[in-house]
């Protein structure tokens, strides 16, 4: 799959994450037909030149962890934004056995 192609098709997985739920770099990258992409997926969110509207802070780590964010203050303004939409969280890790979004995704 081209570059760019994955890239608009991971913005598009993200764009369809609602508030109150995260999904994880993996999750992102299995939607989006390339599962071993994980860590591209986490290059994209951090060149999104889209935010707000592409939401790449409600996409965290596998075991929740809150990894980079280039907005505000970094993780801090990450965790911040997620707790003001009612992700739940267990100290500083997402809870995602709560807050992990499980939906399908479309993709038009």
């Amino acid at each position: 799959m081209k570059n760019s192609i994955f890239r608009d098709i991971v913005y598009t997985i993200t764009r369809q994450i609602p508030k109150g739920k995260v999904v994880t770099y993996g999750q992102v990258a299995r939607l989006a037909g390339s599962p071993n992409a994980a860590r591209a997926v986490g290059m994209i969110m951090k060149t999104n030149p889209d935010a707000p509207k592409t939401p790449c802070h409600r996409v965290v780590a596998a075991n929740g962890n809150l990894t980079g964010y280039s907005g505000g203050n970094g993780v801090s303004t990450k965790k911040d934004m997620l707790v003001s939409e009612g992700v739940h969280f267990k100290g500083d890790i997402v809870d995602l056995s709560v807050s992990q979004w499980k939906q399908k995704v479309v993709i038009l």
